[in-house]
């Protein structure tokens, strides 16, 4: 077992495109609602607590824009009227050696939104791409 924890810049996705690194992600988030409950013969005046439909956040990847790499736009053109190409995709953290420590998975994912690197003539900066995608679900191994 590591004595110290998991450093957060050491991770890579797995996005059924082309094997690019990622400058970021963010959203890997799961909340249940909360549904109260009071029945009309309860002996208690209060209601009682229970978990409801779990959600999931959309989830943001960010990466370096790349001459002739266009492969954000083109799964986001997949979106036609009640069709869209869905993917699998696995976010892993990586332990001090390279290999997966920590994988989300990630099911029946789909681009919302394609957001282009802005652009300044006094920048120094990289140009990044963003992809917000949804998805149907999200589990955590431990490896």
């Amino acid at each position: 077992m590591s004595t110290y924890p998991l450093v957060k810049f050491a991770f890579e996705v797995d996005w059924g495109g082309t094997k690019v690194g990622f400058q970021e992600v963010s959203g890997l988030n799961a909340e249940a609602a909360l549904i109260e409950y009071r029945h009309g013969a309860s002996p208690d005046f209060s209601k009682i607590k229970m978990p409801g439909l779990k959600t999931f956040s959309n989830i943001t990847l960010k990466r370096g824009t790349f001459k002739s790499d266009n492969e954000f736009f083109d799964w986001f053109q997949t979106i036609q009227l009640n069709t869209v190409e869905r993917r699998s995709i696995t976010i892993s953290l990586l332990d001090e050696n390279g290999e997966p420590a920590v994988t989300w998975k990630v099911k029946n994912a789909f681009p919302l939104k394609v957001n282009a690197t802005d652009l300044k003539a006094e920048g120094n900066e990289v140009a990044i791409e963003t992809l917000e995608i949804a998805h149907e679900g999200l589990t955590i191994e431990n490896n």
